[in-house]
């Protein structure tokens, strides 16, 4: 298992129309082997997650700089518990104010990245997640 290649979906829920970051990511990510699955703009968290699902995804990753961070990683969490879908970890990035953050880690999210966090450690951080989680 531990040979497996990483999978991430990212995606842009709501009305947020930057994605540059995102795109950025998903090419860093691509880059350093994993496959990744841009869905792109104005997504749904039901269109997310019905896309990681059939996907079969390691990762979510959620992309949000339009302030409704909460609504949509919320949403995204619990529609994964509802499809018994939980081993696959939401990770995001955006302008995500810190008190948010801790209520966002709290309530499941496994990592969030500010703008201009280094690609290099956005690799790095999933994938010592990614071995924790075949490592259970």
């Amino acid at each position: 298992m531990a040979d497996k290649k990483i999978r991430i979906v990212i995606a842009k829920p709501g009305l947020d129309g930057h994605d540059r970051g995102a795109k950025v990511v998903a090419r860093a990510l691509r880059d350093a082997g994993m496959e990744v699955i841009y869905l792109g703009l104005q997504q749904t968290p039901e269109d997310i997650v019905n896309s990681a699902i059939q996907e079969d995804v390691d990762f979510v990753g959620v992309s949000s700089l339009a302030g409704a961070h909460m609504t949509h990683f919320s949403r995204v969490l619990e529609l994964l518990r509802e499809n018994k879908a939980e081993d696959i970890m939401v990770v995001g990035g955006g302008i995500i104010p810190e008190e948010d953050k801790s209520q966002l880690l709290k309530a499941g999210v496994s990592a969030l990245f500010d703008p201009g966090a280094e690609t290099d450690e956005i690799v790095r951080i999933l994938r010592e997640l990614h071995t924790r989680k075949v490592s259970v």
